[in-house]
């Protein structure tokens, strides 16, 4: 399983968001092997296929699945909404739900 977390420099968001990845891979039982990905500018925000900073990949695939996708892909900040509000990073159970979804 490869998990990597895409973040802008200076993004405060991504300290949050890795902590969430974090938890939601120790409750899974997985190991907590997160590979940091630094993009630098808007090239690398496409070719990162980056949809904001921070973006959460496992196996390639964004957490929230393809639909994320059709946003297209931005040199800047991410909103995650979760039914109860939105914040500039993933909650727990959105990570856990996605974790279960790559592997079942």
């Amino acid at each position: 399983m490869n998990v990597a977390l895409y973040y802008l420099d200076g993004c405060p968001s991504c300290q949050p968001a890795l902590r969430n990845l974090k938890t939601a891979l120790r409750l899974e039982q997985w190991p907590e092997d997160v590979k940091m990905v630094r993009v630098a500018n808007a090239s690398e925000a496409r070719r990162h296929r980056l949809i904001g900073s921070p973006t959460i990949r496992i196996d390639g695939a964004d957490i929230e699945g393809p639909v994320a996708e059709v946003r297209g892909y931005a040199f800047g900040c991410r909103v995650y909404t979760d039914g109860t509000g939105t914040a500039g990073w993933p909650s727990v159970e959105q990570i856990r739900q996605a974790l279960q979804r790559a592997w079942p």
